[in-house]
Parts: structure tokens; sequence; C-alpha cells
């Protein structure tokens, strides 16, 4: 092999390494013998000898702050509390079975995105999901919302965290996609979805679906959203981004001379 280009590919299994590295690194400390380890981002404290891998008792365990929990950030001053967001967002949710939501509660300011969806704004949003007649072709389709939390991270207090699934079988039509029923089930994979609101007014002003956690989940090819459901019935949209991921030909190559190298 040549010699430069088993220079290069040793070069990028490094860079990948090292990006392995670094996403794990707060675990990697807090169950190392280093001398330190980082509590809230900025607090630092002795490591104990009862903190390591092998002496580890459960009370360690869950009391490492490499776990965030309560997941449900405490009420911020002024502010709506985590169970006045989470009821409405599932008073959004509960309006049009989960695809989309009452016009009324979005703020004027509303953007929705998904994985390769967006930004859009609110007319553009209301525009699309009014022109998609979801009862009639789901009438018995079953969401699966679960997970309800504040996320504890972000200094606002007011985005809502939830796993979606859903399942349901085709028995009307889908219109512009599928002008007759398919009597196809389909079941989507695990999806992290968001609803941002606005602690003042209460409206929602961010809309977030269809990232789908485990794409061997389900019968959608691993997509989520509405180009998932299209996919299960056989109706899947003509572009790559609507189709179940592939392979490309340059993974494939960097894999093959990984591989030859190792």
């Amino acid at each position: 092999m040549n010699m430069k280009i088993a220079v290069i590919v040793h070069l990028i299994q490094w860079f990948v390494a090292m990006d392995l590295v670094d996403a794990f690194v707060t675990s990697a400390v807090t169950v190392t013998s280093q001398s330190q380890r980082i509590i809230n981002n900025d607090i630092l404290l002795p490591l104990s000898s009862s903190s390591t891998t092998m002496t580890a008792t459960d009370t360690d365990v869950l009391s490492d702050p490499m776990f965030i929990e309560p997941l449900t950030k405490p009420t911020i001053p002024n502010g709506k509390s985590p169970e006045e967001l989470i009821t409405i967002a599932k008073r959004f949710l509960q309006t049009s079975k989960g695809l989309g939501g009452d016009p009324n509660m979005l703020a004027s300011s509303f953007t929705f995105e998904g994985p390769v969806v967006g930004p859009l704004k609110k007319d553009a949003f209301v525009s699309a999901i009014g022109s998609v007649d979801f009862d009639t072709a789901f009438p018995n389709w079953c969401p699966q919302f679960y997970a309800f939390h504040v996320d504890p991270l972000e200094d606002k207090g007011n985005r809502v965290w939830y796993t979606a699934r859903g399942y349901g079988k085709n028995e009307g039509p889908l219109l512009p996609f599928a002008p007759e029923a398919t009597g196809k089930t389909v079941v989507n994979p695990p999806q992290v979805c968001s609803l941002t609101i606005d602690h003042d007014t209460g409206l929602i002003t961010k809309y977030t679906i269809g990232y789908v956690t485990d794409r061997n989940v389900g019968n959608t090819g691993g997509l989520g959203g509405l180009y998932g459901i299209l996919y299960a019935l056989g109706k899947p949209l003509p572009f790559p981004e609507a189709q179940p991921w592939k392979m490309s030909w340059q993974y494939a190559f960097f894999q093959k001379l990984g591989s030859l190298i190792n």
C-alpha cells in the first residue's frame, strides 16, 4: 500500500479515536484515579477512593454528578413550573394526535425544525400541516408519547423534551402522498422531540421532531416524522433525505482501508 495513503488513514483513525475519547471524557474522569472531578461544570472536588470503578457502591454510583437528576429543572423565578410547561406541551400534542397541533398555541416567532426539514416559520408550518389529513389516513393512530421532562441544562428552563413512538394502520388516503389506503401498519422508531414554551405567554416558540434514537426499531427504514411514515406505506419521497440511510462509497472505502491496515 502507498505509504502516504497509510499515513493519512492512520491520522484519520487517530482523530476519530480522539473524538470518541472527548465524548466520554466526563465519564472517564469519574471512574479513574485522577485527583479531581467536575461537578456542575465548574466546581472541582477531590475524588475519594470509594469512587473508583473497582470499589464504587450503589450510593456512589447513584450520587455521581455525571448523572443529572432529577431531569425536570426547578421552577425559575417568575416562570411557569415544570408541571405547567409539560401540561401545555401535552395539550398541544393532544389537539392533533401529535402531528402538528393547535395553531393558536404557537407564538408569532414560532419555528419548526426536523433532522432535514426547516426551519419553518409559523405560517409555513401551519400550511404544511394543514395540507395533510392524518386523521383520515390513520383513524386509530396511537402516538405513544412518554418521558416528558424540562431540560435541566438550558438557562431559560422552558424546553420540554419527550420521546415519541407511535403505530397505526393506514385505513384511508394520506393526501397528497398516498391517494388510496394501503392497509399497511406503520410502526415508528423512538424519536426525540421538543417543545419550547414562552414563560410569559404560554405560547410555543419552537417545535422539533423526528430525531430517531434507534433506526433498527419499527418499519420506517430508520426514518422519523412523515418521511418515515411514507416509507412504511411504500410511498417514499424521491430524494435521499426521505430514504433509509445508506453507506456512501467514500465511507465504505475508508472502512476498507482501515481493515486492511489493521
